[in-house]
């Protein structure tokens, strides 16, 4: 049976509790990555031949990414061997809906169908969760407007997003203000459908999985790590998306062997792309013992095993560059941080603030509800290592606060109760299965 929204909400307040003295060992397949998820299905949807796609992510967001363009008109179906097809029928198969579009809590589903949807011209109004509502998006409706699109969000700057249909977009060069993957790929998915270069400049490194994706399907890109530009009119051909298994899934993992795996754990076919990975970057200037093998390709994303061993970690000043490639790690990094000799300052990092939670505020929160040291800031944190008792948190909602502060039960003396878990399945379905497989000790609700 299907909930309503409301009954969705009510359920939302599941819990798990950690228990100590966990050791964590063997290896682990953590799931598809959800931003390339998300891209495979908004891209695959308007290919003019059938796109394959392998190890898509099963979540919530990639979900509602999916029932919105069902909506809209795609055609996907599951083959025999688990992989999605796409239709293959091109952009002329979308049409208006008659009926808001509900991304549920997923931002980067409705970021980037606000650019399609834009570029194609197509009337539509994109809505979301009590969490997602309150996610800030004139950030990529500015952008839009400036190649003619006419959006609006309310008074301030929030979902939803109203899309006027019937309006041709002409290209523009953009410069973020901010550097935002979720912005740069709205502009170019755009761009597809206006005539002239779009070109989007960035101050900062940030993903680069749209234009590597747009490449596959055979659209000439122009990228590198300052800007990136599409020429327009273009038309996506067919073929195989193998998605990897996402690094941000992986970091929970990550964290977690380093603090509890004596005789080392072994992440298998994580994708590593250098725009994500500034965790590992981080953690060995912390002292860590991460070690990536068997690397190789899946189409243009690089992939490989990731071995960690059980290390002793010393605090550190993170480096500036090193916060964009690590944005969404930071839960799980503050974590790590606990666990250090010594303070951890983060600077530079005010873009936690307006994620599915203000992480910055509630990783703090929990991490004081079980007795460490943590000093927010406007743009990051202090953290200073040592013992972590125990006690009861609430992740907000936000379920990379939820999985962070499971990893941190591993070394709390009196383990840890985490409040509000079920959103946990919008990027992790199953985590609670996979982490005790690992040799975590939580029970609770699986998502």
């Amino acid at each position: 049976m299907s909930l309503s929204r409301p009954d969705r909400e009510a359920s939302a307040h599941t819990r798990w509790r950690t228990g100590p003295g966990a050791t964590l060992a063997g290896e682990v397949r953590v799931p598809g990555d959800k931003s390339i998820s998300h891209r495979a299905l908004l891209l695959g949807a308007i290919a003019d031949e059938p796109v394959t796609i392998r190890g898509l992510l099963e979540g919530e967001d990639c979900r509602a990414t999916r029932r919105a363009l069902e909506t809209l008109g795609a055609s996907f179906e599951t083959g025999a061997d688990g992989a999605l097809r796409t239709g293959g029928a091109g952009p002329g198969v979308l049409s208006p809906a008659n009926s808001p579009l509900d991304l549920g809590n997923s931002g980067t589903g409705m970021r980037l169908l606000c650019g399609l949807l834009a570029g194609l011209g197509l009337e539509a109004e994109l809505t979301g969760d009590t969490s997602l509502v309150r996610r800030p998006m004139e950030r990529v409706a500015d952008p839009l407007r400036a190649m003619g699109a006419a959006i609006e969000t309310t008074r301030d700057g929030r979902p939803p997003l109203r899309i006027a249909g019937g309006r041709a977009l002409h290209p523009i060069d953009y410069a973020m203000p901010v550097a935002s993957a979720q912005v740069k790929s709205a502009v170019l998915i755009a761009g597809l459908f206006a005539a002239g270069q779009t070109r989007v400049r960035q101050p900062g490194l940030c993903r680069d999985h749209t234009e590597r994706m747009l490449r596959t399907l055979g659209v000439p890109v122009e990228y590198d790590r300052h800007a990136a530009s599409v020429l327009g009119p273009a038309r996506l051909r067919g073929g195989t998306i193998d998605v990897p298994g996402d690094f941000s899934s992986a970091a929970f993992f990550i964290v977690a062997a380093l603090l509890a795996a004596p005789a080392g754990l072994v992440l298998r076919q994580v994708g590593v792309n250098s725009t994500r990975t500034g965790l590992i970057d981080i953690l060995r200037k912390m002292g860590a013992q991460i070690e990536l093998e068997n690397r190789r390709w899946f189409g243009a994303e690089p992939v490989a095993d990731i071995r960690v061993q059980r290390s002793e970690l010393t605090g550190i000043d993170v480096p500036a560059d090193l916060v964009a490639p690590a944005i969404d790690e930071f839960p799980v990094l503050f974590v790590a941080a606990a666990a250090a000799r010594g303070q951890t300052r983060v600077t530079g990092a005010e873009e936690l603030r307006v994620k599915e939670t203000d992480r910055i505020a509630t990783m703090a929160a929990a991490l004081r509800a079980v007795g460490v040291d943590a000093e927010p800031t406007p743009d990051g944190m202090t953290v200073t290592g040592g013992r972590v008792r125990g006690g009861s948190v609430d992740s907000g909602g936000d379920h990379r606060v939820a999985m962070a502060m499971a990893v941190a039960g591993l070394m709390a003396e009196d383990g840890i109760e985490i409040g509000d878990t079920r959103n946990v399945a919008t990027s992790f379905p199953g985590f609670v299965r996979l982490a005790n497989a690992a040799g975590f000790r939580l029970e609770g609700d699986d998502s």
